[in-house]
């Protein structure tokens, strides 16, 4: 009978687990996050805080970090955005330039362009740099 009770006690405890997604390498800041860095765990608890990501949220959006996340750490939601691609595309006549950014402040003579770093790039609608 103990070892009865004992059996269903053991697989009871596995049956509450959660399964959750934890990095195996770390995630630099709005770093594309890739199946090959993450790994399903079992867990037997999450932090209240914490919506853990699923492995279908993975499958159907993409999804970039909105800070460093180190290794061994669990995915929540509030960790990942949803991926948009933010870039600029000037047009040189035949020449195309796309960069990563978003347009602050345009005119006839120049272009300003807010990088993922925060730094403010300068670029001239005729092609010299400054």
């Amino acid at each position: 009978m103990l070892k009865h009770s004992l059996l269903i006690i053991l697989l009871s405890i596995h049956s509450y687990a959660l399964t959750v997604l934890i990095a195996k390498e770390s995630f630099a800041y709005e770093e594309k996050l890739s199946k090959s860095k993450l790994r399903l765990v079992n867990v037997n608890k999450v932090r209240k805080s914490c919506i853990p990501l699923t492995l279908k949220d993975i499958n159907e959006n993409e999804y970039v970090t909105k800070h460093y996340i180190n290794d061994g750490s669990i995915l929540c939601q509030k960790n990942v955005k949803t991926y948009k691609k933010q870039s600029v595309t000037f047009k040189f006549g035949a020449l195309e330039i796309e960069k990563k950014g978003k347009i602050i402040y345009e005119n006839n003579d120049f272009i300003r362009i807010k990088k993922a770093d925060g730094t403010i790039e300068k670029i001239y609608k005729d092609g010299r740099l400054k």
